[in-house]
């Protein structure tokens, strides 16, 4: 496997705030229905969609990193979480992250990938960890095969 990557690993995104308001988290919640949580308690899917959004660059500029053109057709192929604390609601939460992995391998179905891996933290306002979330990717290298 060899490194395909732009720029040195692990490369830190730039990271940013993010807060859960009652009003999104019922949102959340009706569209997945499910009832909204007790002691302001945020729907567990925060995990992922406060990391995405709070992690200071678009999915857009994250495949700008990686020299992908998005028209070539992006897979996510996992993501896991561990949870050290419940999510909240009206909270200022930091999101912090880096790419942790940007790996050629050959692929019997494109020729080519890159296999994208990135961490992202969401941290309490006290600096405790919340929630931990890993990130995978395969960006079909339609050029390389």
């Amino acid at each position: 496997m060899a490194d395909s990557s732009p720029f040195a690993i692990p490369y830190k995104l730039p990271g940013g705030p993010y807060r859960i308001s009652m009003a999104e988290n019922e949102a959340v919640c009706g569209a997945v229905g499910a009832s909204p949580r007790p002691a302001g308690r945020a729907h567990p899917i925060f995990f992922y969609i406060a990391t995405q959004n709070g992690m200071g660059i678009t999915v857009g500029e994250l495949f700008d990193l990686c020299r992908f053109d998005p028209a070539d057709g992006p897979l996510m192929v996992s993501t896991r979480a561990a949870f050290h604390q419940p999510i909240r609601t009206e909270t200022d939460y930091v999101v912090s992250g880096e790419i942790i992995g940007l790996t050629r391998k050959p692929s019997r179905t494109f020729g080519a990938v890159d296999l994208l891996e990135f961490v992202l933290r969401l941290t309490a306002p006290n600096g405790e960890a919340v929630v931990e979330c890993v990130n995978a990717w395969v960006l079909p290298r339609k050029a390389a095969a």
